[in-house]
Formats: structure tokens, sequence, C-alpha cells
């Protein structure tokens, strides 16, 4: 294939366990002519070297050779224009691919449309080779998993489900907890401390959990009451604060 066009598809890899992947995503992976996978950039901007969690899940389905890495400013949030550089270049390399190939898959951690990589590139990849048809497998969350692995019931009756990624502030965590439903905080790792505080002064440490390493060898699955201010956690800590339940059981029917 020389003309633009072909098929762009988001596959959620969920949160790292490779029995976790679904069977369409799977397959997915294995129709794609290239899988690309984001790979986090060094210091200089180049191939930090190491395999990402995506990769990691990726090759436990596709052979090495069919897969493509792709450097992303995944931790840069400071300079902007680095940041943008990075995402204009790796756009750029994605739709190198495009325009060689019909089908190329891209690997995400999670779910491709839940504060998913594959946004941006989506756009910015439907603007390089128009008439790209972008696609996305879904995937499980890390909330799921961490329910599952915990027992945490995420949603009963009525209540409603809040996301928050607290890497806009420990203040919309804690914003979010003094309302109802279940809160779920993604990403919070660096200020641990900070949510450690907002489950206190709300009240809501009681029940909720917290994981990191979902289905990976160094997993771990805590009471929130163990936060510390002691240090930050892995970055891709998950947070869960079940509803207040006193109803008993359908209380929320």
């Amino acid at each position: 294939m020389t003309g633009g066009g072909g098929r762009l598809i988001g596959v959620g890899m969920g949160p790292g366990d490779p029995e976790l992947v679904t069977v369409k995503g799977v397959n997915a992976l294995r129709d794609a002519d290239v899988v690309v996978v984001p790979v986090m950039a060094s210091a200089d901007g180049t191939d930090g070297g190491e395999p990402g969690r995506a990769e990691a899940t990726v090759l436990h389905y596709v052979p090495a050779e069919r897969v493509v890495r792709v450097v992303f400013a995944l931790n840069e949030r400071s300079d902007r224009a680095r940041r943008e550089a990075a995402w204009d270049a790796a756009g750029g390399r994605v739709a190198e691919l495009l325009r060689a190939h019909p089908v190329v898959a891209f690997a995400t951690i999670g779910d491709p449309n839940v504060y998913s990589t594959f946004t941006y590139l989506a756009q910015t990849v439907g603007a390089l080779v128009p008439g790209t048809v972008v696609e996305t497998v879904p995937g499980i969350t890390a909330m799921q998993d961490l329910a599952a692995r915990s027992g945490a019931v995420l949603t009963e009756g009525t209540e409603p489900l809040t996301l928050v990624p607290v890497t806009a502030g420990a203040g919309v965590l804690k914003d979010a907890l003094a309302g109802p439903g279940t809160v779920v905080a993604y990403k919070f790792g660096r200020l641990a401390g900070e949510v450690a505080a907002a489950l206190r002064e709300t009240g809501r440490t009681g029940d909720a959990v917290w994981g990191s390493a979902l289905g990976l060898p160094g997993e771990s699955i805590r009471p929130a009451a163990e936060l510390t201010d002691d240090g930050p956690l892995p970055y891709l800590s998950t947070l869960i604060a079940p509803a207040r339940r006193d109803g008993g059981r359908g209380g929320k029917l």
C-alpha cells in the first residue's frame, strides 16, 4: 500500500495481566500488519530501552518482529514544546507505517478511550493521513481489575461512579470524595500523601483500597488506611473508595 488511508486500531491491553486481554483484542493484534507499542522517552528524547507494560503484554501474542516501538513523551509534563515535538514525531512515525501497511494496531494499557495515549495519536495521524479509518477495541480497566482482586464493589443500584485522574491535583479528588457514590482515582502515586489526607478529611478511608502493578510480579493491593506520607507510590496506582452503604442488601435500588 503506497497511498493514504488504511486502518488504525487502538487495542486495549488491560492493566497488564496477559490473561485479561480480550479475544477480540488478541485477534486484532494478530491480524494487524504491524503492532505499535509506546516507549517512554529517555532524557535525550530517544528510546529509553525498557519495554513498557503494553509491549510486554503484546509479546505474549505477537512475535517481536511484527512489533514496532515508537517513542512518546509519556513522562513529559513541564516542557510543552518538547512534549508537542515528541508527539509530532511519534504521529509522523505511525503515519509512515500506515502509508506502508493496510492495518496498523496500537497497543495501549487499559482501554483506548479512557485516558489513553491513543486519543492524541489518532488525532495526529488522521491529519497526516487523510482517509484513515480509526477503530478501537475496548480493554479491561484497572478499576475493574482492582475491584475483582480486592472484592470492592464499584456500584450498586442507583449509585454514581466518579473517575478522577490525580494528575489534575488532589483537590479534584477531595471534591469527588465529598460527593455520593464510589470514587476511583488513577495515577495518584506521586501524590499518595495528599490522597491519604483527602480520604481522611472526607471520612472515606474505611473501605477504600489501592493497587499497583495489577496482574504483574510486583503486584500490590492494600487497604487505603496504609497510605502514608513516606514517599511516592508507582505512578500507575489505582484507588477505589466505595460508596457509603448502610441500607443493607439492595438499599440503593
